[in-house]
Parts: structure tokens; C-alpha cells; sequence
């Protein structure tokens, strides 16, 4: 059962009618860095055998309600390496309304922590918020017995001081490749120096890619050792479908 606290203490005082605004329930019992960020461990035992977008996983859970099938079971770990409008929308927040969340995820084996947008553009403060809920979202999901993978992201050089900090070491860590910037050719080194700069800090003995693995970074990974598991993109499997009937 969700708890959400009603009241919060403030300078060691309760105050009747507060409520938890920011999701300080999810962080209940976390480590955090020096950043403050939560951290978010990977507690998933192996890397899953399928994934799926939350977008889909939605749908889902919809037709086997409406079947009513309340005891169904997915064996795949749900994904956010989507447009942000389709799981953080004025309607579709998992951050806003976690409680509609929660019973989607439980019907599934597991969950890579959410993957919130920090563009280039973006104004730092948002993209240290965007990691913060990033994390906590994951820790809480770990601490209801569900499997979690640590997503990994990155940005430009100055993120690096902060966007590692709730990844644990030595462990499984998820990442994508879609939308990364990867295939260009001139933005390929960002990406590049970022996935270095992570298993040079984190030393993840496997990393699960959403997307191509297929670069030569990825073959570098895996001659020092790292196991690296890549699943297709969405749109990469449609096209694939559609050139075996050509």
C-alpha cells in the first residue's frame, strides 16, 4: 500500500494540513550525495529478457483490465527512453501521480529508473532536479521489492560534477542510445567522453542499452570486460519488420 505523509516536520514542529509536495516519501531512508542527489541502486539480478516503454506498458494494463484480467503478469522491464510528455505530462506524471504508476509497474518484471529529459539548453537548476527525480523515483521503487536498474545520463561536461553522483558502482546500469546524439558523427565524442567518464567512475561490470550498441565505444567496453546487453529501439524493430516484406 502507498503511504504518502500527511504531515511533514519543519524545524522539529508539525503543522496539521502539510502535505508532501515533493515526493519526500520516495527518499525516505536514501543516501544522498554531496550533491544531494539520491542515490538509486541497481537491484535487479540480471538484465531483462524485454523491454517495454511505460507508453506501451500503459496500454497494456488497460486491455488486460478491461479483460479482466487483474492478475496478469509482463516478463519485461518497463523503459522511459521516451518523450517525456507520455510519462511526465500535466495528466501522465509519474512524478505528479505516482499512485497511478505504481500499480502499472507491479504488473511487470522490473523497471529501468526514469529517464527525464537535461538537454543542453536546459537551465542547470532543471537538469539537477531532473536527476534528483530521476533517482528517487528509482530508490522508491526499489524499496517496494521491484526489481530497479540505475539509468544512467549524462549531458555536457559540467554535468559530469553531479550526474553520476546516484549510480552505484560496480553494478548493472542502464542507458540510451536513442535520441543521445550518437549517430551524428560530430556529436558522437560527447557522447563518447560521457560513457568513458561513467565506467571510469562507476566501473559497471554490465551496462543495458536501449537502442545500437553497435559503435566502436561499445567494442572498446568489451574488450576491457564489460558485458554489454543492447535491446532495439521501437523504431528501429518497425523498420526492420518492414524491410522483411520488401
Amino acid at each position: 500500500m502507498l503511504h504518502y505523509p500527511n504531515n511533514l516536520p519543519i524545524m522539529g514542529t508539525c503543522r496539521n494540513g502539510l502535505q508532501d509536495m515533493w515526493n519526500a516519501f520516495m527518499v525516505e531512508g536514501a543516501k544522498f550525495s554531496s550533491n544531494d542527489i539520491p542515490l538509486c541502486p541497481t537491484t535487479a539480478i540480471a538484465p531483462p529478457s524485454r523491454m517495454i516503454s511505460y507508453d506501451d506498458a500503459k496500454t497494456i494494463h488497460r486491455k488486460e483490465l478491461k479483460r479482466g484480467n487483474d492478475d496478469y503478469h509482463v516478463d519485461a522491464f518497463i523503459h522511459f527512453y521516451i518523450d517525456d510528455q507520455k510519462f511526465d505530462g500535466k495528466q501522465s506524471s509519474i512524478w505528479l501521480y505516482p499512485e497511478k504508476a505504481l500499480p502499472i509497474i507491479r504488473h511487470f518484471s522490473g523497471l529501468i529508473a526514469p529517464d527525464f529529459s537535461t538537454y543542453a539548453d536546459f537551465p542547470e537548476p532543471l537538469k539537477i532536479w531532473n536527476f534528483y527525480r530521476m533517482n528517487s523515483f528509482g530508490y522508491w521503487i526499489s524499496t517496494l521489492g521491484i526489481p530497479v536498474i540505475s539509468n544512467v545520463r549524462w549531458g555536457t561536461e559540467e554535468t559530469w560534477q553531479y550526474c553520476f553522483d546516484g549510480n552505484p558502482r560496480h553494478s548493472m546500469l542502464a542507458i540510451g542510445t536513442v535520441a543521445s546524439g550518437i549517430r551524428l558523427l560530430k556529436n558522437r565524442s560527447l557522447f563518447e567522453s560521457g560513457l568513458f567518464k561513467m565506467v571510469d567512475l562507476l566501473q559497471p561490470h554490465t551496462i543495458v542499452v536501449y537502442g545500437s550498441a553497435d559503435y566502436p565505444c561499445f567494442d572498446s567496453l568489451r574488450e576491457c570486460g564489460i558485458h554489454i546487453v543492447s535491446f532495439p529501439s521501437k523504431t528501429s524493430e518497425a523498420f526492420a519488420g518492414r524491410q522483411q516484406y520488401e
